[in-house]
């Protein structure tokens, strides 16, 4: 299978395409989320708008995260050897952890100063994520 990614002529950009789409379905709900957290849209329900963005945000990780193994397992030995790959997956670490203390500090229900900052640097984080994946062609 994995042959055939490298060698099929629309394989490996096709999935590139499906790539992309899984970021834009994981980024765009995630900085919908982000603008009502830092305050623009106060109408919206905070909760009902972060089930609805969260959901189809986990569903485009998914599927970023799928099409992102088939790339690497395309090529392993290039990519490990990257180092936009390298810095790529240690902020994909990273917005893990700011993810997972926002969630476990209820910061969804606080939207305090500090809420308002790890959303800043979730936006910061996955901003240069996509940088790191653009640039990891040309390193």
């Amino acid at each position: 299978m994995f042959e055939s990614l490298r060698s099929h002529v629309w394989a490996y950009p096709a999935l590139e395409v499906v790539h992309i789409i899984g970021i834009a379905l994981l980024l765009g709900n995630l900085v919908l989320l982000e603008m009502r957290v830092f305050g623009l849209g106060a109408a919206l329900p905070v909760k009902a708008l972060s089930r609805l963005s969260l959901g189809i945000a986990l569903a485009g990780f998914s599927v970023v995260a799928a099409s992102g193994l088939l790339m690497f397992a395309s090529q392993p030995a290039e990519l490990l050897a990257n180092r936009a790959f390298t810095l790529k997956m240690l902020l994909l670490l990273a917005a893990g952890c700011n993810a997972a203390w926002f969630h476990e500090r209820g910061s969804l229900d606080k939207l305090d100063r500090l809420a308002n900052a790890q959303m800043a640097v979730s936006t910061l984080i996955w901003l240069a994520v996509v940088a790191c994946g653009r640039w990891i062609a040309y390193v």
